[in-house]
């Protein structure tokens, strides 16, 4: 097989792995080395600037003696098989930077002959790169459950970021249709990752030249849809994830259905705002100060899919509400619906000076329509605010309603 039918099929195969944007890693290249990472986001990610960016994702194979029925390369699939040999994967990688059209490698693989055996390969590819073409652009490595410690501790050495896929999340899913994988077995070689990272971080506090460890971390992804789980279990377990291995992120990639499938899958793909809804909880929870079990309820176990998680939550807490913009806390603004860290920093920095007003929200960009409902400023009064109309869910959804609302206090507001 050639190596650009190779490149079809591996590349087609690697879209399914939505884990690989990444950032937090520096590494600099040298005047004999080649390439460097500045600790952007890769992979076809936005940077904070808005600059985009590009990476090389590929498997090494998608030949895999696993069958997960939910995934397309499981071994009962019948779609073309290929593999790479490593001398090709780092051609190909250095090839590819030459030209300006990748910054760097996401590299996974199917499971073939056996997690160590797979291992062994992928690190053959990170180490080539670094060791005999001093390669300095961002690499992020798939590690293989189930691995030797060995394998997992080199592979740290040679890669900006390391992760392992939870796949599902629990292990009645997994025993449903991952038979061959176990969640200890998972959650094993992620302790093993979360160890280097902290014994390299440890080393690196008493001597600066010491050796990194996966310095961007690690991540890992679920499928989310090809079983009942509900939202409040894989809320709970990206939890756990987050609170027992330091992981960076927890990617949610809904279930896509494929023709013949298995009768054991769902015959529709879940709403993919679903999977929006779910990366709004987890940024709620990394950087708003909310908790998972707050955003879902015993009664309802899902996420609104016609509000966002954090409108949710105010609708459901509306005693909480309005707070004054002038007096509340930093934890207390943060859970006004509209209003992003960003904003709030600024606004507490405008108190400083003086007191804020509706126009210096305006001024900030802040979503008017949302946030009114939710706060008190010195422009209007706390009667105009209407928290306790039956109908304010939709009339913060449904953008023509909307409009005649915020008019309305517009006028309102100018009458004081």
């Amino acid at each position: 097989m050639s190596l650009t039918t190779k490149l079809k099929f591996l590349a087609e195969a690697a879209k399914y792995d939505v884990s690989c944007a990444s950032g937090g890693s520096r590494r600099s290249g040298s005047k004999d080395g080649l390439g460097h990472t500045d600790g952007h986001s890769i992979c076809h990610s936005f940077t904070p600037d808005g600059r985009c960016v590009s990476l090389l994702k590929i498997l090494l194979t998608n030949y895999c003696v696993y069958d997960c029925v939910f995934c397309v390369n499981r071994v009962s699939s019948d779609i073309p098989r290929a593999a790479f040999t490593p001398q090709e994967v780092v051609g190909l990688t250095l090839d590819f930077y030459r030209r300006n059209y990748i910054e760097g490698l996401f590299l996974s693989s199917g499971i073939f002959r056996s997690p160590d055996d797979t291992m062994e390969q992928l690190v053959a590819v990170v180490r080539t790169l670094r060791q005999a073409h001093r390669f300095g652009g961002y690499i992020h490595l798939k590690a293989i459950p189930g691995a030797s410690q060995g394998l997992i501790e080199e592979a740290g050495r040679w890669v900006d970021r390391l992760s392992a896929n939870i796949e599902l999340p629990t292990q009645a899913d997994l025993v449903q249709l991952a038979p061959e994988k176990q969640i200890t077995v998972i959650e094993g070689t992620m302790s093993q990752i979360q160890e280097g990272v902290q014994a390299a971080r440890e080393e690196k506090s008493y001597r600066r030249a010491a050796p990194a460890f996966a310095p961007a971390g690690q991540s890992t992804q679920m499928v989310i849809g090809a079983t009942p789980s509900t939202d409040a279990t894989i809320l709970a377990t990206a939890a756990h994830l987050y609170q027992s291995y330091g992981l960076r992120r927890v990617y949610y990639s809904a279930f896509s259905p494929y023709p013949h499938a298995d009768p054991r899958l769902p015959l529709q793909a879940p709403p993919l705002v679903r999977e929006h809804r779910l990366y709004q909880a987890d940024w709620l929870t990394r950087f708003y100060g909310f908790s998972m079990e707050e955003l879902t309820t015993t009664d309802d176990p899902n996420l609104s899919l016609d509000l966002d998680p954090k409108l949710a939550w105010a609708l459901r807490h509306r005693d909480r509400f309005p707070v004054d913009v002038n007096r509340a806390s930093r934890e207390v603004l943060l859970r006004v619906p509209g209003l992003g860290y960003k904003n709030v920093a600024k606004i507490l920095s405008i108190r400083r000076y003086h007191r804020v007003t509706l126009d210096d929200l305006r001024k900030l960009h802040v979503p008017l329509r949302r946030v009114r409902p939710f706060v008190l400023t010195p422009a209007h009064s706390e009667r105009f605010l209407r928290l306790d109309r039956d109908d304010l869910p939709s009339l913060l959804v449904k953008p023509a309603q909307l409009e005649l609302f915020s008019a309305s206090l517009d006028t309102l507001s100018g009458q004081l």
